[in-house]
């Protein structure tokens, strides 16, 4: 009985120690926060990096604690184009160029059909936080955010930084 018993155990525990963390194999989504540096602050993002995930965005959401917000990586710099169809909370926005530096922030009000652009053609990144936010915690415009942390979480939503144009 007891031979069994260890038989069955040796080959429950036998996938153990392979080596590969259970939780580094998990494919990260949208759903998935990350913590990146904005302007010297801490913050939780999620990552709209895909056609839908960025056209859904924040819709619906009512629930965004703090320190709360999404970021749109964009494959090249361009001019962003947002609006809040169907989006309750009011919001501010800050556009990034490909070096991480905030360039533009706005605010954007809540189910408001107006397109808020960046002036400029060479935004990459775009973060949406909760409306007064980026004022609260001094974060203006030539401000950073960690590109570090933005390509690591890529890699964890399994998607290529150098696609970005990021290492």
């Amino acid at each position: 009985m007891r031979a069994a018993a260890a038989a069955m155990l040796a080959l429950a525990l036998g996938g153990c120690g392979s080596g590969k963390s259970e939780a580094a194999s998990v494919h990260k989504t949208i759903y998935d926060h990350f913590t990146v540096d904005v302007g010297g602050h801490p913050v939780s993002l999620q990552f709209a990096v895909l056609p839908s995930e960025q056209e859904q965005g924040l819709m619906r959401r009512m629930d965004l604690g703090k320190d709360e917000g999404m970021i749109f990586v964009s494959t090249a710099p361009q001019r962003e184009n947002f609006w809040m169809s169907n989006t309750p909370e009011p919001l501010d926005i800050a556009y990034l160029g490909r070096d991480g530096v905030i360039a533009e922030i706005y605010p954007l009000y809540p189910n408001d059909l107006r397109t808020v652009s960046s002036r400029s053609d060479q935004m990459q990144f775009a973060v949406e936080m909760r409306q007064g936010w980026y004022a609260a915690n001094g974060v203006r415009p030539g401000d950073r955010i960690d590109l570090k942390a933005v390509a690591d979480a890529l890699r964890a939503r399994d998607f290529d930084p150098a696609k970005f144009g990021m290492k």
